[in-house]
């Protein structure tokens, strides 16, 4: 298999959906547990060797994991005392699905309630009552973890250059995407919500501060195939037309956000080197014309067992 793998969206659309609702009840629980943290960043999954995890989560003075393992395609359960409950990742309704992980949390005592309507999609159905998603290419899933698995790596790298407030490199389960965001320090005006089943102090929050974000999509909503954006909040002037590079990178209108296909990326003979000169030069469009403080702000990149200057 590729290292990086070809991600037609077309060719598993459908697991796609399916995946996205299932990680959206596993997400909830998160935050149903998980004390409000800036920005939402209490929400989000994190890619792990096997797929995509939670971490872990407070159950009163308890503490558990949920685990999707996309290499033996199971959810797995952890609880800290040892005990642990899974189920097999195959096809399978997002009922049936939803009905079976709250059934193995009763059996570990972990009595949990969440929103049982998806949150960031079109016309959306309640888990416990959604038959009409079911598929479950499994093959396709683990070639989506693999392109995350470099993804993150490659993200990771371009973080460890930010001497400022930076997110971790996460996954957010609502819209589906594997995200890092720097901030300039400074505040930014209010944002207004418009997104469907996202609260407007919610949206509020997570944009209190000036952005640059960057991040990667499957496909979908906008979006015909996996591809990678970049984007600024506040936009500042001029920025929809900055030069940035790959030349593949472009500037897409209706989502305000550069964006680049991942096949190109894909294909590359130096995907990492292609990829962050996409982050690099989206970032730097966004703070040369915002005005931020680069010079306080950014370092070289980081080198392993090599500690900063001070």
């Amino acid at each position: 298999m590729s290292t990086w793998p070809a991600l037609p969206y077309q060719t598993w659309r459908e697991t796609c959906t399916n995946l996205h609702l299932r990680s959206q009840i596993v997400g909830k629980i998160r935050l149903a547990q998980t004390p409000w943290i800036n920005h939402s960043w209490h929400v989000t999954l994190y890619v792990s060797g096997r797929g995509l995890t939670t971490g872990p989560i407070p159950y009163a003075e308890r503490v558990f994991q949920i685990d999707f393992d996309f290499v033996a395609h199971q959810l797995v359960i952890r609880l800290d005392d040892g005990r642990a409950q899974s189920m097999p990742l195959i096809e399978q309704t997002i009922a049936d699905f939803y009905a079976r992980l709250f059934a193995m949390l009763e059996e570990l005592g972990l009595k949990i309630r969440i929103s049982r309507l998806p949150n960031e999609v079109s016309n959306p159905i309640r888990f416990d009552e959604d038959r009409q998603h079911r598929a479950y290419d499994a093959a396709a899933v683990e070639r989506f973890w693999r392109a995350l698995l470099q993804i993150d790596r490659v993200f990771t790298l371009f973080r460890s250059s930010f001497l400022g407030k930076v997110s971790p490199v996460h996954f957010f389960w609502g819209s589906f995407d594997l995200a890092v965001t720097r901030f300039s320090g400074q505040r930014a005006p209010f944002r207004g919500g418009g997104t469907p089943g996202l609260p407007d102090i919610v949206v509020q929050e997570a944009y209190s501060h000036e952005v640059s974000s960057a991040g990667f999509w499957p496909g979908g909503d906008g979006v015909e195939d996996a591809a990678f954006y970049s984007y600024a909040y506040p936009e500042p002037g001029s920025f929809s037309s900055a030069t940035v590079q790959p030349r593949e990178a472009s500037y897409h209108s209706q989502l305000g956000m550069f964006v680049l296909p991942y096949e190109v990326v894909r294909r590359a003979q130096l995907p990492d080197q292609v990829l962050l000169s996409f982050l690099e030069s989206t970032y730097e469009a966004a703070a040369d014309l915002g005005h931020w403080d680069r010079a306080a702000l950014e370092c070289v990149m980081g080198v392993p067992r090599v500690p900063r200057r001070p």
